[in-house]
């Protein structure tokens, strides 16, 4: 079980899942599977799974027509694991975040909230029933399919990681200067590095959580990108760890990263 503070799960929200299914399953290699409703808490819902792999890397629900009226858009979500969703829920808003959705269970899933910093960067708190037995194999960390990287466009860098650690006991590691944008500030949860934070550029117009999946190769992940009606938004960069990242749009409007150990 992962410790408290860890990211564990990924989400996208998105207008269609066919095509958003089978545009990451042509970008990563995942394949796209409807879960059986009585495993996902009667939701319709989609893994993301790799080949060879019984548990999925990602999952995958639409947004429905009364998310899309109160605003929702597609986007991926974080799901931080928390011991106590409750208490770790009534605790976001003395640091100053919001709350969007109650503790609310999914039956045989778990217990999870909707919550948000207190610039408006939304997240999940989450704690999963866990399944009898041992452990089902997952993919290496690392490995093509799997998310690499959390990374926080905040708005006020120093406001945003005083909420995150005083919530999580997040701790500052590695800080990279990058000129006029400011501070890259690295943070790692039970003594690994898990993502970073920076002050959001001012086109962006709301401070959000942006995930990196690993992929084989930068360069051929930007052309099956481009081939299947997704966007590059910024990039191919080198960054610090002999990685190189790129940032796109999917067919659907949900931003995205991608990152690789090659070009």
């Amino acid at each position: 079980m992962a410790g408290e503070g860890n990211f564990i799960w990924h989400e996208l929200m998105t207008t269609d899942t066919a095509a958003a299914g089978q545009f990451y399953s042509a970008v990563v290699g995942w394949n796209a599977e409807k879960a059986d409703n009585t495993t996902a808490g009667g939701m319709d819902y989609t893994l993301f799974k790799l080949p060879g792999f019984e548990m999925g890397t990602a999952g995958m629900m639409a947004l429905t027509p009364e998310m899309q009226t109160g605003g929702a858009r597609p986007a991926w979500i974080g799901y931080i694991y928390v011991d106590d969703v409750d208490a770790k829920t009534a605790e976001v808003p003395t640091r100053g975040g919001m709350v969007h959705m109650g503790p609310t269970d999914i039956p045989g899933i778990g217990r999870f909230s909707v919550v948000a910093d207190p610039h408006g960067a939304t997240f999940y708190l989450f704690r999963p029933n866990m399944p009898d037995g041992p452990m089902p194999e997952m993919p290496k960390p690392g490995s093509p399919g799997t998310f690499g990287w959390n990374e926080l466009n905040a708005g006020e860098l120093d406001v945003a990681f005083d909420f995150y650690s005083a919530l999580f006991g997040w701790t500052k590691t590695m800080a990279v200067p990058m000129g006029e944008m400011g501070i890259y500030q690295v943070f790692a949860n039970e003594g690994r590095d898990i993502g970073g934070m920076m002050r959001k550029v001012s086109q962006v117009p709301m401070p959000f959580w942006q995930f990196y999946i690993t992929v084989d190769a930068i360069d051929a992940a930007v052309e099956r990108v481009k081939t299947h009606g997704g966007k590059i938004t910024n990039g191919p960069h080198p960054v610090p760890g002999d990685a190189w990242i790129v940032e796109g749009v999917d067919p659907q409007g949900a931003k995205f990263a991608l990152t690789a150990g090659k070009r």
